[in-house]
């Protein structure tokens, strides 16, 4: 393996925005992979992306995992647990143009998650061959399937 516990490949999909969405997560350990998505009726594609964070972190802590490395294709989850967070929280959770922060809630979650383990993130470029990604995005667009077929 590597100098992590966990590895986790995350995608967050929608169909509209907003619509119906889907997140995806891969967790890759010495011990092998497994899979899990899920679904929201009316929600975003940002939304999505951060659920798909949380849940890699969720789903590791389980696995008593005390290191993770996530990729994300999300700029907006990578940049924002890493830099703007600070700053947000700094403010009082308003952004830098003083308006507060949106989906502040899924934020304070994965903030909060942070804590509980050590976690690392890598940003990959989406539909770029990148294995993990590429599958990551169809179990997000499988849950999307899955709760539009109810």
């Amino acid at each position: 393996m590597t100098d992590y516990d966990i590895i986790a490949y995350t995608d967050g999909a929608c169909k509209g925005n907003p619509g119906v969405g889907g997140w995806g997560v891969i967790l890759v350990s010495i011990d092998g992979s497994k899979e899990f998505f899920g679904a929201e009726a009316k929600t975003t594609n940002n939304k999505m992306e951060l659920m798909a964070a949380i849940k890699a972190i969720e789903l590791a802590c389980k696995e008593k995992a005390s290191t993770v490395l996530i990729y994300t294709d999300s700029q907006y989850v990578q940049k924002g647990i890493t830099d703007w967070i600070k700053n947000w929280k700094k403010n009082g959770w308003k952004n830098y143009a003083g308006k507060p922060v949106k989906n502040i809630e899924l934020w304070k979650q994965l903030d909060e998650l942070c804590c509980l383990c050590n976690v690392s993130w890598q940003w990959v470029r989406g539909h770029n061959d990148n294995p993990g990604n590429e599958r990551a995005d169809i179990l997000a667009n499988k849950g999307i399937n899955q709760l539009r077929s109810w």
